[in-house]
């Protein structure tokens, strides 16, 4: 038996056959994943070697380290641990 290609009604015919479109969707909601994503991304940065650190600091030194990092070509994080690195070698 052939089968037409532009035919949809015997979906057994086409179950292998992969349809554009919109991907399934996740079935957690949104603030789920995030939860999910954030999770597994520390447990990257664990198995990397990584740890976590965190502070806080005046939006004009944000704004100046973000501004110092785009000059460098780096990501921010980076740009500071190049900058920790260089205070603790002195």
């Amino acid at each position: 038996m052939a089968k037409i290609a532009t035919d949809r009604t015997t979906l057994d015919l086409f179950a292998a056959d992969k349809r554009a479109g919109r991907p399934k969707t996740n079935p957690l909601p949104r603030e789920e994943q995030l939860k999910l994503n954030k999770r597994n991304q520390i447990k990257r940065d664990r198995s990397n070697g990584l740890k976590r650190i965190e502070f806080k600091v005046s939006g004009q030194l944000y704004a100046a380290l973000t501004q110092a990092a785009e000059q460098a070509n780096t990501t921010r994080s980076t740009f500071i641990e190049q900058l920790l690195e260089q205070a603790l070698s002195r």
